[in-house]
């Protein structure tokens, strides 16, 4: 049985809709996975497949997360919020992608500069 989206009705997709959803990724009809989308299987079956975001646009969902969490834009936050929030991306591997202390930067309404520098802080406290 389907749901209106066309994907299966089973218990596996509404457990995972969570992490997928935070993930920003989507998930798609097992027949219609491509070589990169990770297949989901339930007792031998393939039930959903999920296709992962690309890092770039994985960052931009992490930096929308954030805004909504703090209920402000980045750039509104006071500084030692703005560090901790460079903490936490770089915990999550965000400056590994490419051009993510530019990105993060615009998204603080700092320079990279300052980026940066909150980085070497955290190294050193």
């Amino acid at each position: 049985m389907t749901g209106p989206s066309g994907l299966p009705d089973h218990p596996l997709l509404a457990a995972v809709k969570p992490l997928v959803d935070a993930m920003g990724a989507q998930t798609v009809r097992p027949e219609l996975a491509l070589p990169d989308d990770v297949v989901l299987s339930w007792e031998g079956e393939a039930v959903i497949a999920v296709r992962l975001p690309q890092l770039s646009e994985s960052l931009d969902h992490i930096l929308a997360a954030l805004e909504r969490g703090h209920g402000m834009p980045l750039s509104e936050l006071d500084r030692r919020t703005k560090q901790s929030v460079v903490r936490s991306l770089e915990a999550r591997g965000a400056f590994a992608v490419r051009h993510g202390v530019e990105t993060v930067a615009g998204a603080l309404g700092v320079s990279r500069f300052t980026v940066y520098n909150y980085l070497n802080r955290s190294e050193t406290s």
